[in-house]
C-alpha cells in the first residue's frame, strides 16, 4: 500500500533526514520526501497498520528535525 502525506519542513537537508528516518522505520518498505512539493510518499509493508506506522515515522522524524510536521 502506498500513501502520500503533506509535510512541513524548513530545508532540503531536513527533508533528506526525514526520508532517511522514514525508511528506517519498521513497517515502511520505501519512502520519498520531496522538499519542493512538501510531500512524503510512503510505501508500507504488507499487513501493517499504516496509521500506527506513521505515528512512529513522525516520532522518528521529530528526533532529527524537531520543527517538522507530517499531516496524517
Amino acid at each position: 500500500m502506498k500513501k502520500t502525506y503533506k509535510i512541513d519542513v524548513d530545508c532540503a537537508n531536513c527533508a533528506n533526514l526525514m526520508e532517511t528516518e522514514t525508511k528506517k522505520t519498521s513497517g515502511v518498505k520505501d519512502a520519498v520526501v520531496n522538499f519542493m512539493t512538501l510531500k512524503m510518499k510512503v510505501e508500507f509493508e504488507d499487513g501493517v497498520d499504516a496509521k500506527e506506522v506513521m505515528t512512529r515515522v513522525r516520532d522518528n522524524c521529530k528526533r532529527v528535525e524537531k520543527d517538522c510536521e507530517i499531516y496524517l
